[in-house]
């Protein structure tokens, strides 16, 4: 394994990224949003679980499904930005473990077991958003997650006939200074952290 990455790329992914509010108009192409989807299935979950599913808002007929679906302070941003992708999480997706996991039977550990489904599609996809989040920066993208909004609705307009539901949001694109707050204050290691 390499070293660790140079400053810049440590300032990209943390130091400097922000949670953007504007948005350029440069629009983000499919190629771009494939490769960010081949970076993020690449990062770990439980028993290669994988339960994120990705719907990428992007043409105007998606925005207008996904507009009522928004808390008021958040639809102004979104329907800026260039593409939002709902992050969901499939609650079968135990069914897809004999392809994922084939080494062992774990999709008899989920079978039957509603609350660990849940717990473990949860979390897990949770993680993916997370992996998203740093793909994208990686990428030269700037990100927007947010959870200020309608999951019901969400559910409805983008996931009916499934099972998969919304975990949360997250505008992509190139973002501007528009509505940048400043940068709020994060707990020191002593207010967060104990090594035992």
């Amino acid at each position: 394994m390499p070293g660790k990455i140079d400053e810049s790329a440590l300032d990209q992914l943390f130091r400097d990224a922000r949670t953007h509010n504007g948005w350029s108009g440069e629009p983000v192409g499919e190629d771009l949003l494939r490769a960010l989807w081949d970076l993020v299935k690449m990062g770990p979950t439980s028993a290669n679980c994988s339960p994120a599913r990705l719907v990428f808002v992007v043409s105007d007929a998606a925005k207008a499904k996904l507009k009522p679906c928004l808390m008021d302070g958040n639809v102004d941003k979104t329907m800026a930005a260039p593409v939002t992708v709902i992050i969901g999480q499939d609650l079968e997706f135990h069914e897809k473990l004999p392809e994922l996991f084939p080494h062992t039977d774990a999709r008899s550990w989920f079978a039957g077991n509603d609350a660990l489904i849940r717990e473990t599609a949860f979390r897990n996809a949770s993680l993916q958003g997370a992996y998203l989040i740093m793909a994208a920066r990686a990428l030269g993208l700037d990100c927007g997650p947010m959870s200020g909004f309608d999951a019901a609705k969400v559910d409805a307009a983008f996931f009916a006939g499934t099972t998969v539901t919304a975990n949360f949001l997250c505008n992509l694109g190139h973002g501007t200074t528009e509505g940048l707050f400043p940068r709020s204050p994060r707990l020191a290691f002593d207010d967060a952290c104990r090594i035992v």
